[in-house]
């Protein structure tokens, strides 16, 4: 190994600083070239504004021991008078700053920004969505992102940027699956980040570069065939003070990400389906016969990671994900003649915290050198006693003597010893104090009420309401905060769905903090699909988060704990105004208490209230009105459609009544025409014997004699004129018959008297 970098130097010498790769790859030595020329100019575009932001920073963690508030001249002539230290004036060091920087920040701990997934299209679902929160959620917990947060925004607040980074790595070493996590950058001038970008949060960055420092043997153990050499000298300001990329006990790596473009064509099929050409789903279509309907050229974007030393890349790959995975966080920013400047919170107030602390040893310079308050006599008076009052000021004597001074002329004894007033601090100086106090307060935007400080406000609305004038004016902090968020969980999203590409169950953290197990397989074509069973009942859910697209958006406010613990002491108020409502919401209330066993007693409570309170709807009152009130007109329908079919049953039975009415008339009145043409041919006797005959059937069926019983009849009649008697049947009647008239009965007279009738044409 060439420890000392001679040799690697020398090579790159030789060949005019683009030194080869391992592999012989000439488009890699095109790649460091251009590499080190985006590194050259970013440095250049950002050492000003990071010059006075490590200011900033120096000054925002000053204290009494390294006197960074005090300028370096002031302090020169402050520690030491003529090399005699013992005369020294006082530099006093009284740090305001970090009480209003943490006001911003744990106002932002209290009431953190999350994103929130949401469909974006008609193929997203909102239940993968939800799915998706989760996913989030759970990679923010194995990532402990809240330290990448809080990290961010403590020196976005303190000098200006901060940093957000995104990766991925194997779940373990037994496994190829793959984990997202959100990493922490602790020192935000490590990190250099295309200067030419618009979007607050770098989403347009064209390069960025990570800076990092590697102890010689983990280097070593990583890289076993890299050389420990560089062909950068020196380095941003900030970015640990070093000047190469290697010394005696470091080496210095640094992460590169960039973004290439190559020239595709883009097809639109029928049915607004895309495919880049020589891609798998074109060569299918075209198989398939089916023609592009329009065509266009686009530049295909690809996210590219790679290792370097500056000399060599060490690794190199593709980035899953659609942006650079490094967002920024920015406070404030202004473009000055072309460049750019950022600050923070600090940058306005340290003139303000200078004077501060320059009065302040004032004040105290003058009362350590101000002579103190002694006894003042008369000569004569102390003769005698000089121990006791040279000792008053340290020992705590009972008594004090004096010989008292008779030779005023007039024989008067003269006043005693007093002691003469202290000296008190001047007026103009306490006054320059109170106004540079003030002044730190004014250029952070932050005041008395929302520093703690009592103020004429009685009530909690006047109180919240100055609380809200001083938050207005550090707001864009939290909302830049925000921004940065989204972006995070906007990435997430986009790389949820390629990293974990392989059918397998993950987990997801629900709102309140719950757990739950989800099956992902991203071959199915529908983003849900639902396992039924023999009863139609959803028994699993698998999920494909790669249908469909979406996007977030953020909300700011306070944590779940938070929310549960204002939620449980406002539903105690009601319950305690009104004890009837333990019977309607009283396991929620049970719920969200924490301790152990108010779950179990919640379930338990769950069992005494009214099922019909417990059932889940999710409809309004309105709309469960409107729901009741179609369904009684749906049976009020139901009852008039009930009434048509009887109305048009009835009908239908009068029309089958009178058809059968008017076919009884029309066999009666064939029956009536036949006796009378048979009567034509019969003498009396015989047509008294047939009327009674068709009495007795119609007293016996209830009806009339149809045609063919009619003949029957007839024929009976012949057979008994030739055997000269009745039939035999009728001889032998059955006893219900009884009411029937004998033979011999004789016919009423208006039967006997009925004139014949005329055969009908």
């Amino acid at each position: 190994m060439d420890y000392t970098g001679i040799n690697s130097a020398a090579k790159v010498a030789a060949i005019g600083g683009n030194p080869p790769t391992k592999k012989g790859d000439e488009s890699d030595s095109d790649t460091l070239a251009t590499m080190r020329t985006r590194l050259q100019m970013t440095l250049s575009a950002l050492s000003e504004s990071r010059e006075d932001e490590l200011d900033d920073l120096r000054f925002y963690a000053g204290s009494p021991d390294n006197h960074w508030q005090w300028p370096a001249d002031v302090l020169a002539t402050r520690g030491a008078v003529q090399g005699q230290t013992i005369n020294a004036r006082p530099c006093l060091t009284i740090n305001k700053l970090p009480q209003h920087v943490r006001q911003v920040t744990n106002d932002q701990r209290q009431n953190r920004p999350s994103g929130k997934v949401i469909p974006a299209d008609d193929r997203a679902d909102p239940q993968v969505a939800e799915i998706y929160n989760g996913m989030v959620r759970h990679i923010e917990y194995i990532s402990d992102a809240d330290v990448a947060y809080d990290t961010a925004c403590e020196n976005q607040v303190s000098y200006g940027e901060g940093y957000i980074r995104i990766i991925t790595e194997y779940c373990d070493d037994n496994t190829f699956d793959q984990d997202i996590k959100i990493m922490r950058v602790r020192n935000s001038f490590s990190v250099y980040m295309d200067p030419t970008i618009q979007d607050p949060c770098g989403a347009d960055a064209k390069w960025c570069f990570v800076t990092e420092d590697l102890q010689r043997e983990e280097y070593e153990r990583l890289f076993p065939d890299a050389s420990p050499i560089s062909s950068l000298q020196t380095l941003g300001i900030g970015d640990q003070s070093i000047s190469i990329w290697i010394n005696e006990d470091t080496v210095r790596i640094a992460e590169y990400y960039y973004i290439e473009y190559e020239k595709a064509t883009l097809h639109l099929y029928p049915g607004n389906i895309t495919a880049f050409e020589g891609s798998p789903e074109a060569k299918q279509l075209k198989m398939m016969g089916v023609k592009p309907v329009r065509t266009r050229q686009v530049d295909a974007k690809r996210v590219k990671w790679c290792k370097t030393n500056g000399y060599e890349f060490l690794e190199k790959s593709d980035w899953a994900g659609d942006y650079i995975p490094v967002v920024r966080v920015v406070g404030n920013a202004f473009e000055v003649d072309g460049k750019l400047y950022v600050s923070g919170l600090v940058r306005n107030a340290k003139d303000a915290q200078r004077m501060y602390n320059y009065w302040t040893s004032q004040e105290a310079e003058m009362l350590a050198l101000a002579p103190k308050a002694p006894f003042i006599g008369y000569g004569g008076q102390f003769e005698g006693y000089e121990m006791q009052w040279k000792t008053a000021n340290t020992q705590n004597w009972p008594y004090l003597e004096v010989n008292p001074d008779v030779t005023d002329g007039n024989g008067a004894v003269l006043p005693l010893p007093q002691r003469a007033p202290p000296p008190l601090p001047q007026t103009g100086l306490i006054q320059a104090k109170m106004g540079a106090s003030d002044d730190v307060k004014s250029t952070t935007g932050q005041y008395d009420t929302s520093l703690g400080a009592t103020s004429n406000e009685r009530s909690g609305k006047a109180i919240m309401a100055r609380e809200r004038q001083s938050d207005t004016g550090t707001y864009h902090y939290v909302d830049n905060l925000a921004r940065a968020i989204r972006h995070v969980t906007r990435q997430l999203v986009g790389l949820i769905p390629k990293i974990y590409d392989t059918q397998r169950v993950a987990r997801i953290i629900g709102l309140d903090g719950d757990t739950e197990m989800v099956k992902l397989d991203p071959t199915q074509a529908e983003p849900v699909k639902e396992i039924r069973d023999e009863n139609n009942i959803v028994i699993d859910k698998i999920y494909n988060p790669g249908v469909g697209k979406y996007d977030v958006v953020v909300t700011t406010g306070p944590s779940y704990m938070t929310k549960r613990q204002e939620a449980l002491d406002a539903m105690g108020m009601i319950l305690q105004s009104n004890p009837q409502l333990w019977q309607v919401a009283g396991d929620l209330f049970i719920k969200n208490m924490d301790w152990p066993g108010a779950q179990e007693m919640a379930k338990r409570f769950e069992k005494i209230i009214d099922p019909k309170i417990m059932a889940e709807s999710d409809e309004s009152p309105e709309m469960q009105q409107a729901k009741q009130q179609m369904e009684a007109m749906a049976q009020e329908l139901d009852q008039l459609h009930q009434m048509l079919q009887n109305v048009g049953k009835s009908v239908e039975v009068q029309d089958l009544d009178r058809k059968a009415f008017e076919a009884e008339i029309k066999a009666y009145q064939a029956e009536t025409q036949r006796l009378t043409a048979v009567s034509a041919a019969m003498n009396p006797e015989q047509v008294q014997e047939v009327v009674m005959q068709t009495l007795r059937d119609v007293m016996t069926t209830g009806d009339l004699v149809m045609e063919q019983q009619g003949q029957q009849l007839m024929g009976d009649m012949g057979m008994q004129q030739e055997m000269g008697g009745m039939p035999q049947e009728m001889q032998q009647m059955p006893p219900e018959m009884g009411m029937i008239p004998p033979e011999s009965a004789e016919m009423p007279p208006e039967m006997m008297n009925m004139p014949p009738q005329e055969p009908m044409v």
